[in-house]
């Protein structure tokens, strides 16, 4: 009977530990994309809430000469891949032994500046995309 009691202290106890902690930040930071850009921003049509629903935070927020806000994302990647393989072989005493490995890097950059008119409403937005 103790036995079982441990178990379900231990079982809530655990429970209780358990959080909705959000996506690690490659999951987070990776909606900014060209696809998305186009699917879900609309001059006049989309609001900071749903610009902030899509994209999360900007990193910078200012306003122009005419006092709109404007919103700055940037976003940047780097992919770093390797690989190696080797073949040996051995037929009484002779041998051969063959060796190759690869490394490869690209970076990859995203840029969203949206633009909000006074009803907090795009008024206007540009994006860039590289990789290099």
């Amino acid at each position: 009977m103790n036995f079982r009691i441990t178990i379900l202290a231990m079982s809530v106890a655990l429970a209780g530990c358990m959080t909705n902690a959000p996506g690690p930040v490659d999951q987070r930071t990776n909606t900014l994309t060209q696809g998305n850009v186009q699917m879900n921003l609309a001059v006049g049509k989309t609001t900071k809430a749903e610009v902030l629903s899509v994209f999360g935070a900007p990193n910078i927020t200012t306003r122009d000469s005419n006092g709109s806000e404007v919103w700055s994302y940037q976003r940047h990647a780097t992919v770093s891949q390797s690989s190696a393989g080797s073949n040996s072989w051995t037929i009484l005493f002779a041998g051969g032994n063959k060796s190759v490995a690869g490394f490869s890097e690209s970076t990859r950059t995203a840029t969203l500046i949206v633009k909000f008119d006074a009803k907090d409403v795009a008024s206007d937005f540009q994006s860039r995309m590289s990789e290099f």
